[in-house]
């Protein structure tokens, strides 16, 4: 191989080794409210929607999300932080799949098999607060390997 050849070849390699983000992709982005997210598992992104932001706003909303599993879920957990201005000021953690109780009907599926769900979702808040912050998510497994992790930017002008 010639030396522009080689040079060529591991900027190539130096570029695909640095470029391991994901791109910032937005769920809706209305009048009073923008909602981004972006993967944090530097292996694996994800696709999430949503009709209207507004839809948000009431109890339950419908969404559609899609990954295709990298790791089995025989037990999934979720932690889930409130950050603002890059200090976490509230967590929140819960069993999701686990022995005697499946809250989620993706529960027991295998690494490979794709993931496709579409319908309501109900968050538990009655508003989202006002402001612009960050909640940060993170599904592992029993063997605490990332299922999915996402970073979701809020971005909320509505004074209730």
């Amino acid at each position: 191989m010639k030396t522009s050849q080689i040079l060529g070849l591991v900027l190539v390699l130096l570029y695909i080794d640095a470029s391991t983000e994901w791109p910032m992709h937005t769920v809706c982005k209305e009048d009073n409210l923008e909602l981004y997210y972006k993967s944090c598992d530097s292996q694996q992104d994800f696709a999430l929607s949503i009709d209207r932001c507004s839809d948000i706003t009431t109890h339950t909303f419908n969404i559609r999300a899609a990954m295709v599993l990298r790791h089995s879920i025989k037990e999934l957990y979720i932690k889930i932080a409130l950050i603002i201005n890059g200090k976490t000021v509230l967590t929140y953690s819960e069993t999701l799949c686990g022995p005697g109780h499946s809250k989620l009907i993706f529960c027991g599926k295998k690494k490979g098999e794709h993931l496709y769900y579409e319908g309501p979702v109900t968050l538990g808040i009655k508003e989202i607060p006002q402001g612009d912050y960050t909640v940060s998510a993170k599904l592992t497994n029993e063997d605490h390997a990332t299922v999915a992790c996402a970073d979701f930017t809020v971005k909320n002008y509505v004074d209730y």
